[in-house]
């Protein structure tokens, strides 16, 4: 198969409703709801057309495709980039903290793990709406489309935050049970979590500040069930958490909101696709030898026309990238023009180039 990472278009809409509904689980930032789904391209089209100095409330929504032989395209993911989490509203999460409850006459020191609302995260950019057909699963197609969107921040500053964070969603069991929706959320909201979830993908979020609690909640008057998946990652997310670690990410002392996922944060600079991608002219080549192969994301240099693929490529000494052609018409780039590789198992420096 060949897989490309593009821009998303009105075509695609269709296919991103299917995703949003299959995706395990449901998430709330890509709800299966034709019409806000298609306001997010529509939005995304006209973000990446604009001439952009500061993250704002941009959002950039992009799609894998398998271009298969015969010309048959079919759009089998999708994921998205939010350029500031908190443009146009708070993003509101559980911070974990601890208190220290003191008595010097009863020589007593005791630590309480609380949990406080937050929207510190606000001023950070955010990955999200990750959805993959199944048949893609345990592909290269999950790694790609995970990371063509770090490939797109790097060769694109001035669009982002210094921070990235990423949602990881919670445990859930096998109905969709959250135990810890059920020991926090419920209380304030007389809805379970799944029309919860529904609610906050498709409208505004304003309900979250008005209602959730704004004193802190002790980790130790949740239930036993509750308090165990605080800061947990859903069990058809592991292979995410790895790759995602491996890119730089690190647990941070934020949670979701609803369902208790852990959230990963990283300064940009620490990121695996801005410390080790490198600008290379592209050359064709039919054959090069199989060991001197590596494998990377390569993207081209567009905006609107953004393209990524994961493909092995070869450096020369010149530094120049030894593409086949089926790549090169793919990425949509000819031969001279600079291309940027992001190895994935190695950093660069380590690499012929």
């Amino acid at each position: 198969m060949t897989l490309v990472v593009r821009p998303a278009a009105l075509t695609d809409l269709d296919s991103l409703v299917a995703l949003a509904s299959q995706a395990q689980p449901p998430l709330t930032n890509l709800p299966a709801h034709r019409e806000r789904l298609g306001q997010r391209i529509e939005q995304s089209v006209a973000d990446l057309a604009r001439t952009v100095t500061s993250p704002g409330a941009e959002y950039y929504v992009f799609v894998v495709e398998d271009q298969r032989h015969g010309g048959e395209h079919r759009v089998v993911g999708t994921a998205s980039l939010r350029a500031r989490t908190g443009a146009r509203e708070a993003y509101y999460t559980w911070r974990r903290e601890m208190l220290i409850h003191a008595s010097q006459q009863l020589d007593v020191r005791r630590e309480v793990a609380i949990l406080s609302l937050s929207h510190e995260l606000s001023a950070a950019s955010l990955l999200c709406a990750y959805a993959l057909a199944d048949e893609y699963r345990n592909t290269p197609a999950e790694r790609l489309l995970r990371r063509a969107r770090l490939a797109f921040a790097a060769q694109h500053p001035e669009r982002f935050t210094q921070q990235m964070a990423v949602a990881m969603p919670g445990w859930l069991d096998a109905d969709g049970y959250s135990p810890f929706w059920e020991s926090v959320g419920r209380h304030f909201f007389d809805r379970d979590f799944q029309a919860m979830n529904e609610l906050a993908g498709v409208h505004s979020k304003s309900f979250i500040a008005e209602i959730m609690p704004p004193f802190p909640l002790y980790e130790s008057l949740l239930s036993e069930a509750g308090r165990a998946s605080i800061g947990t990652v859903h069990q058809t997310h592991d292979g995410a958490m790895e790759d995602l670690t491996a890119e730089g990410f690190r647990a941070s002392r934020h949670i979701d909101l609803f369902d208790g996922g852990l959230i990963l944060e990283t300064p940009v600079e620490h990121l695996h696709a801005k410390r080790y991608s490198q600008w290379h002219p592209v050359r064709a080549v039919d054959y090069v030898d199989p060991s001197l192969w590596k494998s990377a994301l390569v993207a081209n240099q567009q905006t609107t026309d953004f393209r990524c693929t994961l493909v092995p490529y070869a450096c020369s000494a010149t530094h120049t990238l030894g593409l086949q052609q089926a790549t090169l018409s793919a990425l949509d780039v000819t031969p001279g023009e600079a291309a940027l590789a992001a190895p994935i198992d190695m950093p660069m420096a380590n690499a012929t180039c």
